[in-house]
């Protein structure tokens, strides 16, 4: 089954990159990123002063935006059956234009990769493609996946990305 991805969540306040692998069959569905219910994705956010998990979609992207994150996938598409990132037919890999985007983007200095797979296609995809100057000026992190099929207690995803994000982002809010 080819999937595709969705187009990136990214405003001039952007200084980090959430880059994800590509949505899941839920996520497809809804039309969101992170659009399962039980993907932890959305409460870390919130933890990190975006908006409330449990807000319209909208207001959610709002709330990353306000705060600098910008989201998109590493993948423009593929075929996988299922959801899982372990199906991905690797001959089918496409990937996006991320170093246009971060060429358009300058503020973005932190791409945090959600997973060991979106870390995997980042390196084999984007990394070897973008300009020496520009690697310089990025931190890249491999954080644990937020998916509900990567079983690290949230309480230990949250500190993660917290620990990842937040010199990026200058005074966050005590986590709860």
């Amino acid at each position: 089954m080819r999937v595709t991805s969705f187009a990136p969540v990214v405003s001039s306040q952007a200084r980090v990159l959430v880059l994800g692998t590509m949505p899941g069959i839920a996520s497809l569905r809804a039309g969101e990123y992170y659009g399962h219910p039980r993907n932890a994705f959305w409460r870390i956010m919130a933890a990190l002063g975006g908006a409330d998990p449990a807000a319209p979609y909208a207001e959610r992207l709002r709330g990353l935006q306000q705060i600098g994150i910008a989201l998109w996938d590493v993948l423009a598409a593929c075929e996988r059956p299922g959801s899982l990132d372990t199906a991905i037919v690797a001959a089918s890999e496409t990937p996006h234009d991320i170093s246009g985007l971060l060429e358009a983007h300058p503020a973005i200095t932190l791409i945090c990769l959600n997973g060991l797979k979106a870390a995997q296609l980042f390196r084999r995809h984007v990394w070897p493609h973008l300009p020496p100057e520009r690697r310089q000026r990025l931190v890249v992190e491999t954080l644990p996946s937020t998916s509900p099929a990567y079983t690290l207690p949230l309480p230990d995803k949250m500190e993660q990305w917290r620990a990842a994000i937040a010199p990026f982002m200058g005074a966050l809010p005590i986590a709860t």
